[in-house]
């Protein structure tokens, strides 16, 4: 059975319903990444602080999220995100989005890696939307290999990862059909973690998975 992780970037107070149906799906989920705007923002929200406090309760891991610009943000600004997600929501997890896939910048990763772990951080999931060199799996609990479209995605080939077994891997999918079952391609290519929701444009991560929508 793969497990869902669910990288919603609605705001609490304007989708209640829709967050109300992820603390509902606690038992299905690997975790939920956190992100109040592109990051923890510049103040705590408590609305944001409040859900994470209920998927906590719920036994969820809370991932904050940190956009890392293929390695070209600096390491300290994307520490100060992770410290602020610690500290305001209370978050167990780091998801680092927009991660470099090669060698060259992996040193980088390491010590942001180092600083999550330092800071108590019991998971890290790099985004990397692609298939990174095997070492970033020495690095993290789960690396997301694709992150693109469902038109994308089925015409993709079984891809054997070369990286051993560190770490899990994940798909990340948006404008999924409502009669595909992407937990069973997620499987047969690798992914134990997966999140498949309809969602197309520039914000696909303001939708849910088909069965996770509240009813209208």
């Amino acid at each position: 059975m793969t497990e869902l992780l669910i990288p919603y970037y609605e705001h609490p107070s304007v989708r209640p319903a829709e967050w109300n149906a992820i603390v509902a799906a606690a038992p299905r989920l690997h975790g939920v990444v956190l992100n109040p705007d592109s990051g923890p923002g510049e103040r705590p929200d408590p609305a944001f602080a409040e859900v994470a406090t209920r998927l906590r309760a719920a036994d969820v891991r809370v991932l904050g999220y940190a956009d890392t610009d293929y390695g070209r943000r600096p390491y300290a600004d994307v520490v100060r995100d992770l410290d602020r997600h610690r500290d305001w929501y209370g978050t167990d997890g780091a998801f680092l989005d927009q991660v470099a896939s090669g060698i060259e910048e992996f040193a980088h990763y390491r010590r942001l890696a180092t600083a999550a772990w330092g800071a108590g951080f019991g998971t890290l999931i790099l985004n990397h939307g692609t298939e990174p060199h095997p070492s970033y799996a020495r690095i993290a609990d789960v690396l997301v290999t694709f992150e693109g479209t469902w038109t994308s995605y089925r015409l993709l080939g079984p891809q054997p990862w070369r990286g051993g077994t560190g770490a899990r891997l994940c798909h990340l999918v948006y404008g999924v059909p409502a009669d595909i079952d992407l937990a069973a391609l997620a499987r047969a290519r690798g992914a134990s973690v997966h999140c498949a929701v309809p969602g197309v444009g520039d914000h696909p991560w303001g939708t849910l998975p088909h069965d996770l929508e509240p009813a209208p």
